[in-house]
């Protein structure tokens, strides 16, 4: 049973001063390259900068206190960009804040309910379409700052944002896309020359240093948003029942990315660093983390895979490197928050490009095109356009469903109920390597063996229509259970209506070999004793002789086999 205890409380039993230098090198690089990163996300989240690293601050040091990783580093991701800035549009900062708190209480409450291993269950398909959504949308979204233009509205659809690019054609800035290139080339270049110094950060110091000495005209951080260096400080929202059910769906969908990207970003960390994550606890820390980044004017937060990475590749081996690059931050935004005025929206722009390729995954999208069935591929196509052209909230709800209800078509397609009657009177091809087959066994002249395969539920209820009593021959009827795994309330109705109807015709009806969990539901219910529980064979072959015993009652009234039938 996985512990629901922090990290940090375990690995400081055997924390070293060596290990300590190391933590604290991890964090000051992941906090530089954590710097341009959180001011970008918030930007392009529709809030101000300084609201970027009150997030990065806040919620990256509660996760790390209290997560079930080593090294997650934590913070605000590309993965939230679009339905926050939906969020603040919509309901405003107070929205935004309401809905991270719930997420968090949702988060809370999953990790506390263990529900750490179902989020791996969401479809890759779902997962795939709307990560390559949000890169979409983050790319269309900035394309605005990298070429200058000029709107004369603030569209909030992403469609209606490129309708606006196109419009605006006119009012572009070669002076903002000269920065903007060069950003791009430091971005793709700076790494092949040197990978301990983040090529975003000379990004940012090199494109801020061009408009600054040759005054180019060119919009920064600073003429668009009023710049500051203040503390986070508390501020609880007002919550009122009307936000809440307006919010329900946004926070319900911000706790699902929250829990499937840190929990992402932990695995991929234990590959790196030969460790195991605790997935509950680590949703408990980041239900906490999004709770206090919203009391303290952040936006929602999820582990980083990018920065988490780094850290590890970096030294860092315990949460004490989260926590490090927390610190690091708020000494940041105390000091150098002010020269954050000086950085080119282009060069955010720029930034913000780099960010939705790294994420969108297209190489695994094109692949599940080619490779997947017609099915997965609708719902990898739907996901995806929906996120861009509605919104986040909408392309997994409608994902999910349709990916449920096409689990539940090929489960129903899987399970079928095959009839057996006398096997001299049949023929066919059949696989007679399994002993256990029926065309091996000799069925009695007045019974009729339904051999079930597959679950038994909802999505297959119309397969028990094939179950016939028309006959008035037969006296007995089998039902083979080996192939069925599970089944549900429907089927138990179901079974229910077939027992009935062989009680009226005075057939016997006898149960075969019934696995764990069916036998377990039909016990709960009480089916078992209401059928007898004699009539349940421990295989197909005590189920024949009993039927056998049975037609020979039938036959002979005189015949003493009751006690034949009771004794087997």
């Amino acid at each position: 049973m996985e512990k629901l205890k922090p990290k940090l409380f375990s690995v400081m039993k055997t924390y070293t001063k060596e290990q300590f230098i190391k933590d604290v090198v991890a964090g000051v690089i992941v906090a530089i390259i954590a710097l341009p990163l959180s001011i970008a996300l918030a930007l392009a989240s529709g809030v101000t900068p300084e609201r970027g690293l009150y997030t990065a601050i806040v919620a990256g040091f509660v996760i790390s206190f209290l997560g079930g990783s080593r090294v997650q580093i934590s913070g605000p991701t590309a993965a939230f960009a679009t339905i926050v800035a939906g969020i603040v549009a919509r309901q405003g900062m107070a929205g935004l804040a309401v809905a991270t708190i719930m997420a968090g209480v949702i988060l809370i409450l999953m990790g506390l309910l263990k529900f750490g291993r179902l989020l791996r269950y969401i479809p890759y398909t779902i997962t795939t379409g709307f990560t390559l959504g949000i890169a979409v949308t983050i790319f269309i979204g900035q394309i605005k700052d990298f070429l200058g233009l000029s709107f004369r509205t603030s569209p909030v659809e992403t469609l209606e944002k490129l309708m606006a690019c196109l419009k605006s054609i006119a009012s572009l800035n070669l002076w903002a896309v000269s920065i903007g290139v060069l950003s791009l080339v430091i971005l793709i270049i700076w790494p092949k020359l040197n990978h301990k110094i983040p090529a975003s950060l000379i990004a940012v110091l090199v494109a801020s240093a061009v408009v600054k000495i040759f005054h180019l005209e060119v919009n920064t951080i600073g003429s668009l948003y009023d710049i500051t260096s203040k503390l986070p400080e508390i501020q609880v929202p007002a919550i009122s029942l009307t936000l809440v059910k307006n919010l329900v769906p946004d926070a319900i969908t911000i706790a699902i990315l929250a829990g499937v990207e840190s929990l992402l970003s932990c695995v991929v960390a234990d590959g790196m660093i030969g460790s195991r994550h605790r997935s509950n606890m680590e949703l408990v820390a980041q239900g906490a983390g999004n709770i206090f980044s919203s009391l303290f004017g952040g936006i929602p937060a999820t582990g980083a895979i990018a920065r988490t990475a780094a850290n590890a590749r970096n030294g860092g081996r315990t949460p004490i490197a989260g926590m490090v690059h927390s610190v690091v931050l708020l000494l940041i935004l105390v000091v150098l928050m002010p020269y954050a005025s000086l950085i080119p929206m282009p060069t955010i722009a720029a930034i913000l490009f780099m960010v939705a390729y790294n994420m969108s995954e297209w190489r695994e999208f094109a692949g599940l095109m080619k490779k997947s069935p017609k099915s997965d591929i609708l719902v990898l196509v739907a996901t995806f356009a929906l996120t861009v052209i509605f919104d986040l909230v909408v392309a997994i709800e409608i994902g999910i469903l349709m990916a449920a209800i096409l689990f539940v078509k090929r489960m129903a397609d899987v399970t079928d109920i095959q009839k057996w009657k006398d096997t001299t009177e049949e023929s066919g091809e059949d696989d007679l390597s399994d002993p256990e087959n029926i065309r091996l066994k000799k069925v009695p002249k007045h019974t009729i063996v339904y051999e079930i395969n597959g679950p038994m539920f909802f999505g297959a209820a119309d397969q028990f229509m094939n179950i016939s009593l028309e006959d008035s021959r037969v006296k007995v009827v089998i039902l083979r259970m080996r192939s069925v795994p599970a089944m549900d309330v429907n089927a138990l109705h179901s079974l229910h209506s077939v027992w009935k109807a062989c009680k009226k015709k005075h057939i016997t009806l006898l149960f075969s070999h019934v696995q764990e969990q069916p036998l377990h539901m039909m016990q709960k219910a009480g089916f078992d004793k209401e059928v007898g529980e004699e009539n349940f064979c421990e295989n197909i072959d005590r189920a024949l002789e009993k039927a056998e015993l049975l037609e020979k009652g039938l036959r002979n009234p005189g015949a003493d086999v009751t006690n034949q039938i009771k004794a087997g």
